[in-house]
């Protein structure tokens, strides 16, 4: 006798709006909130510059991502890439789901929101180099560093056949390795790749309050990021959206403090830092971990990454600009080995951590974050020395001096008066 074929699993029409709203939310966090997240921070000469790469990042990424970049990242291949059976969109349903990744959604809707992801991944990596990257080069850096690095990282991690994710079993609900690490890694190699700014010595932040709303922006996006990772309007996509907003809050807390007691008194960057902080460190753990693990995530988070910033960047000397590498390496590292620490079943049944007795998921998590140090950190220095022998990387030491804005852009943000 043979069996009844299960029938497929319905699109359900509020999963598709939470998802196609959580990636236009996704979308608000590269432009306008890193943008101007990151243009409060860089000297007023070189504002432009920084929107300019924020916006052409959404602009790049989006084209590539439909053409190729999707499939590479989620379709089948080998356990490190996927293959070009959905190039163009060739096969990415508007009308059904692809079950590996969204049962009730339409196959593109899932695209477009990792799609975003793709998007602000590169941005992030401008923070590192900021000040100093000729624009040509800095495209050029883009392309190849999505295709070459993004992609197979992705593939790696969430894909259906990917070796991190599917068959390491490693946890990373919405990319602390795969974005954030990955980002901030890749700031690291182009800022020593490149050197350090000239006149840093100089007064450089210009614009708190564009800090502070890049940073609200951020927030508020975020909660696309991670609750819109449940790829579903359900509890999981509730309880991701309750502890990234307790481990942001309670990282932007813990930053604060500490400039209180080592410097003597409390900033506002310091506080934005500490919530992106906060961010970044629950984005791989959001979908796994309830409220007692977020705090401590998000408190401890802002204790490693301050000690990055104030500490170990002036010690040994190197320019990260807007301190992308102290931030998103150290805060997805400190979030991806967490993850491994605090998940529990009762949040999510398909992971554990160390504290709910799996004790071998601390070590998957750390074998994922070796994989994604080792590909960026090669990948990334490869793609610097191709495009430094082809383009050049590094503007005139003149047109870093008059300011990118200008020498790159020939316009400036503020009107000089007579």
């Amino acid at each position: 006798m043979g069996t009844t074929p299960t029938p497929p699993v319905a699109i359900s029409a509020g999963d598709t709006a939470w998802v196609l709203t959580s990636a236009a939310l996704v979308l608000a966090m590269t432009a306008p909130g890193l943008a101007l997240f990151y243009g409060g921070m860089v000297r007023r000469k070189n504002v432009l510059s920084i929107l300019m790469q924020c916006f052409m990042c959404l602009c790049i990424v989006s084209v590539l991502w439909v053409v190729y970049g999707y499939s590479l990242a989620f379709g089948k291949g080998t356990p490190f890439i996927g293959g070009l059976q959905w190039f163009m969109l060739h096969g990415v349903s508007i009308s059904e789901a692809n079950a590996n990744y969204s049962a009730t959604i339409p196959h593109q809707a899932y695209m477009i929101f990792q799609c975003m992801f793709a998007v602000i991944t590169p941005a992030l990596v401008v923070g590192s180099f900021a000040e100093r990257v000729k624009f040509p080069a800095f495209v050029a850096f883009t392309i190849l560093w999505l295709t070459f690095v993004y992609c197979p990282i992705a593939h790696m991690v969430w894909a259906s056949d990917g070796l991190a994710g599917h068959t390491w079993g490693a946890l990373d609900f919405a990319g602390g390795t795969v974005v954030h690490m990955n980002a901030g890694l890749a700031g690291i190699v182009t800022a020593l790749f490149l050197g350090k700014r000239v006149g840093t010595n100089r007064p450089g932040m210009h614009n708190v309050p564009f800090v502070m709303v890049g940073a609200s922006l951020l927030w508020f996006g975020w909660f696309g990021f991670n609750a819109g990772s449940a790829v579903a309007a359900n509890n999981l996509a509730t309880s991701a959206f309750v502890v990234t907003n307790t481990a942001t809050a309670a990282a932007a807390i813990s930053w604060a403090l500490m400039e209180w007691i080592f410097s003597g008194k409390p900033t506002m960057v310091g506080a934005a830092s500490g919530a992106v902080a906060g961010l970044v460190a629950i984005t791989p753990a959001s979908g796994f971990v309830d409220v007692g693990g977020s705090l401590w995530i998000g408190f401890l988070v802002s204790v490693f990454c301050y000690t990055m910033v104030a500490w170990v960047k002036p010690k040994f000397g190197y320019d990260d600009t807007l301190d992308a590498f102290g931030v998103h390496f150290t805060g997805g590292l400190w979030g991806a080995l967490a993850t491994g620490l605090f998940a529990v079943k009762a949040i999510n049944p398909s992971g554990s951590g160390f504290f709910d007795g799996n004790h071998g998921q601390l070590l998957i998590q750390a074998k994922a974050a070796l994989l994604t140090f080792v590909w960026c950190g090669i990948g990334t220095a490869i793609i610097c020395f191709i495009v430094d022998k082809t383009i050049g990387m590094r503007v005139a030491q003149e047109d870093e001096v008059f300011g990118l804005d200008l020498a790159e852009h020939h316009e400036r943000a503020y009107t000089i008066l007579d």
